[in-house]
């Protein structure tokens, strides 16, 4: 018979669980609740994009593989170990985190190299840096994945949901991502004195067999993305060697990730229902889609805003630009700002309120100076 401790020790878990997911657990109260208005049927079907959630999968998949075995981890600690001051080290570990975001996603990246910076920057004693450090290297990862189709997940919902052709992709992002690496160079010169330092050498080493092994998955998942060959073959590849190879990376893939894009798809499959709701959402975006977009990503972040908005709107230009540019904000505007935040707060406690009123400083400061940028180039 259960007892009560044992009612509670759940209880936690769960609690604990819907904390740590919360963007999901909302998504499937929304899911749920449009569902009283929009009744469950055979148009359901076509509100999930399968593509999208394999490409995902895949990415994801061979991510926690190279993780696993701190293939980037090693190489970003041989980069900063070249530099030997501080201003120019603080800025190759936001470059990191940037390009890295383009390769790796940003939640992944930041994930990857946030431990990096906060070690670097404790055997350095340059601890006065770290808040600056965490939020440039957020502000990289949002803004740097916007470059490519699986730098962000929102990305890759629009790159496949639109069919953009990749050269438009890259024309489209271009400008905002050159703005974007100007101001955050321009704010590490700014803020960061060239003070000297150096990091202590560290033994390290990776298993060339496997390495190339990831590699040539991680090739294999970039090819699907572009569409190279079939999605399908990605999701029977992929987990089939991993199941063999690393088992443990397929349990390290961000399912609650995934599972936030299938129940915002249903989401935002039955607002697209409800007439009023239509007119709604289309009446404003055919204003201004590009700050409607960034607007909204602010309240409910920009993966949720891209699924979301998409449904009312085929002006996937704005749209696309305005879900990557809104990711820097509020901190709710992206989910790597939570997982920044919380790693920030985990190694600093006490220090929330300093760390969310410099965040907030530099965030809208780089959200006005995008959107004013975006609207100058457009009115050109």
């Amino acid at each position: 018979m259960e007892t009560s401790s044992q009612r509670h020790s759940v209880f936690s878990a769960l609690l604990a669980f819907a904390k740590k997911n919360a963007v999901m657990v909302i998504a499937l109260l929304a899911a749920v609740i449009t569902s009283f208005f929009v009744p469950v049927d055979k148009t359901y079907l076509g509100y999930f994009d399968f593509k999208t959630l394999t490409c995902l999968f895949c990415v994801l998949a061979v991510v926690c593989a190279l993780k696993d075995i701190r293939f980037f981890y090693i190489l970003a600690r041989k980069i900063v170990q070249l530099f030997k001051n501080a201003r120019v080290c603080i800025l190759a570990l936001v470059y990191i985190t940037f390009i890295g975001s383009m390769l790796i996603a940003n939640d992944m990246a930041l994930l990857t190299f946030l431990p990096l910076g906060y070690l670097v920057l404790t055997t350095t004693q340059k601890e006065k840096y770290m808040a600056f450090t965490f939020i440039m290297q957020n502000i990289s990862a949002n803004l740097g994945g916007m470059l490519t189709p699986f730098g962000n997940p929102q990305n890759l919902f629009l790159y496949t949901k639109f069919e953009i052709p990749n050269g438009e992709f890259l024309r489209i992002m271009s400008a905002p991502f050159i703005f974007s690496v100007l101001l955050i160079t321009l704010c590490c010169f700014l803020f960061v004195r060239p003070e000297p330092l150096e990091l202590s050498d560290e033994p390290v080493s990776l298993n060339p067999a496997r390495t190339a092994l990831y590699l040539a998955l991680f090739a294999l998942a970039i090819v699907i993305v572009f569409r190279g060959i079939p999605y399908w073959i990605g999701l029977i590849v992929i987990p089939l060697v991993l199941l063999f190879a690393d088992r443990k990376a397929l349990g390290m893939v961000d399912y609650p990730l995934l599972f936030t894009f299938v129940f915002f798809f249903i989401f935002s499959g039955n607002m697209a229902r409800i007439a009023p709701v239509r007119a709604f959402f289309s009446g404003l975006l055919n204003k201004n889609t590009l700050l409607f977009s960034t607007l909204s990503c602010q309240c409910i972040s920009n993966v949720p805003s891209a699924i979301l908005l998409s449904q009312f709107t085929g002006n996937y230009r704005d749209l696309l630009v305005g879900v990557n540019i809104g990711g820097v904000g509020t901190l709710i505007a992206s989910l790597a700002s939570l997982i920044t935040f919380r790693e920030y707060v985990r190694h600093n406690p006490g220090k929330a309120g300093t760390y969310i009123s410099e965040f907030s400083l530099f965030n809208f400061s780089f959200l006005i100076l995008l959107i004013g940028f975006m609207t100058l180039l457009k009115l050109l």
